[in-house]
């Protein structure tokens, strides 16, 4: 199974202006963290663009813990928290840590898949509810 994680260097982009890290920048990283394990995977965009199939979101929800300042390096860490048994919806906990292995925050998201022809939720195919089960 692939690594469950991803290092990050913070931008000047990502800054608000107080000087740490931006509310929406958490939620970006946890986004690219869940989008390069499904990569990983076999789950790249161009995979799911053929399959007309796409992850969506009904929550997300972040607690901030530590500031992350301006050249920090984070890692970013994806577990699944919880998954149907068909694999059509599923929560994604991340973990934004900074450089000293701190906590800096907790990204949570609730999710389904869409079927992108019928604009309705769907069932993923087996080998993508199996990769999940691996995060």
């Amino acid at each position: 199974m692939p690594d469950t994680t991803a290092t990050y260097t913070t931008r000047w982009a990502d800054m608000d202006p107080n000087g740490h890290l931006r509310h929406s920048a958490y939620a970006d990283f946890a986004a690219d963290q869940r989008v390069r394990f499904l990569a990983a995977v076999g789950y790249d965009l161009a995979t799911f663009a053929r399959l007309r199939l796409g992850p969506i979101l009904f929550r997300e929800e972040s607690r901030y813990l530590k500031e992350i300042r301006l050249g920090e390096t984070i890692r970013v860490a994806g577990r699944l928290l919880t998954l149907a048994d068909d694999g059509s919806r599923w929560t994604i906990e991340h973990t934004l840590y900074k450089e000293d292995g701190r906590p800096a925050a907790t990204v949570t998201v609730d999710g389904a898949w869409l079927d992108l022809e019928k604009r309705k939720l769907t069932v993923p195919p087996a080998e993508l509810v199996t990769a999940m089960r691996g995060l």
